[in-house]
């Protein structure tokens, strides 16, 4: 795996924290300004995995690395519903244009974010694990 930079790594860390903060905020009832915190972090938490690369030929680590690039998207899809939790941008097309919009709108958007979170946690954690133990063993062949 190529390792980041220490710029890299800060910026990295800085937005795992960004998510962390957001995430809590937006729990804690600030909904507005917590959507956007955990957004930037989850940008550039996203970018800065994008930047560690595997290049070598081990298929499990290949397929961890396209798991943990799922929890990427899912990070970003939590941001984008928590965003719309927020600010309800798609209510008016749900109630002018969908039958029973309300309720639609409900069961489809309203905080499904934390879902989509949930599972980009899980795959996260796995990955993360999953990887620095399938490079240890792929070290100790050399």
């Amino acid at each position: 795996m190529r390792q980041l930079s220490r710029i890299e790594s800060i910026v990295f860390l800085l937005g795992g924290a960004l998510m962390v903060i957001g995430a809590g905020m937006y729990v804690f009832g600030v909904h507005r300004p917590a959507c956007w915190f955990y957004m930037v972090g989850a940008v550039c938490f996203t970018f800065m995995q994008f930047q560690q690369r595997y290049e070598g030929s081990n298929f499990v680590v290949r397929r961890l690395r396209r798991m943990a690039i799922l929890s990427d998207i899912c990070f970003l899809l939590a941001g984008i519903l928590m965003i719309e939790n927020a600010y309800n941008f798609l209510l008016p097309l749900f109630v002018n244009h969908v039958r029973n919009g309300l309720n639609a709108y409900v069961t489809y958007i309203m905080n499904k974010w934390v879902v989509v979170l949930l599972v980009a946690a899980i795959f996260e954690v796995y990955t993360t694990h999953r990887i620095s133990n399938e490079l240890e063993k792929e070290a100790k062949k050399r």
